[in-house]
């Protein structure tokens, strides 16, 4: 169970964070770490933080983007410190470490922690599955990174804890949830569709994506469910296509 779960960190500018992060990964009974685009690994000064926790580091995964972090992934939690333009679904540490362990036990989950300065864009947040805020005091609400990680993976080895005990029972579906990297198909697929049949501009695109983005959030399709989506698109399409050849013939 525990080596489904996959602690993420987006472009990492200070490497004690990192190494901080790995110290708080292993304190609480993890040890899968993502780095995306650190400005500086490996580096003394993470070796240093980390302490005992240099297997982490040792076994870290670097990668260039995002998606290639959560490649694989049914659930991916991004960690978000303000209020958005556009809402998305939200839970508690509380909420998250117990779906984090309840859906790890049948596939790879991510925690997505943001950077430093500005934590993790608007776009990035878009592919995440929910977000997680930590409920610090609203006068002084900043949080360093690693204390950030300590406090959602604490959560997540409290959440294990009550699985061992037998207190949250894990949750079962008929069909896995369809993974990450299917539904950016399964978007952009939707977005050519939607310009198709001219109710999408993407010179004007507004919110339209994000808000269809943030529907299919709360709905958590499924494989068999995507697939069956693709098909309805594919169909759509083929139907403006025809149309509009028959248009071109009458004109």
């Amino acid at each position: 169970m525990t080596s489904s779960i996959r602690v993420v960190l987006v472009d990492t500018t200070h490497p004690g964070n990192i190494g901080g992060a790995a110290r708080a990964i292993k304190n609480m009974g993890l040890s899968s770490l993502y780095l995306v685009s650190p400005r500086e690994f490996p580096a003394d000064r993470a070796l240093w933080r980390a302490a005992n926790a240099a297997d982490v580091l040792d076994n870290a995964v670097v990668v260039d983007t995002l998606d290639e972090a959560i490649v694989g992934c049914g659930l991916v939690i991004g960690t978000s410190a303000r209020d958005r333009r556009i809402p998305w679904p939200l839970l508690d540490p509380r909420e998250c470490g117990e779906r984090v362990v309840a859906e790890s036990a049948h596939h790879p989950v991510a925690l997505v922690f943001g950077r430093e300065d500005r934590g993790l864009t608007n776009e990035e947040l878009q592919k995440c599955t929910y977000h997680v805020h930590i409920p610090a005091n609203p006068e002084y609400s900043s949080l360093n990174l690693a204390a950030a990680v300590q406090v959602i993976t604490y959560e997540v080895r409290m959440a294990m804890l009550q699985v061992e005990q037998g207190k949250i029972p894990l949750q079962e579906w008929d069909m896995p949830p369809a993974r990450v990297e299917d539904i950016e198909l399964y978007f952009q697929h939707l977005e050519q569709a939607l310009v198709d049949i001219g109710f999408h501009d993407r010179d004007n695109p507004r919110q339209t994506m994000a808000r269809l983005r943030r529907l299919y959030s709360r709905i958590r399709l499924d494989e068999m469910e995507l697939s069956i989506l693709r098909g309805v698109l594919t169909a759509i399409q083929n139907v403006a296509f025809r149309l509009a050849g028959e248009k071109g013939k009458s004109d």
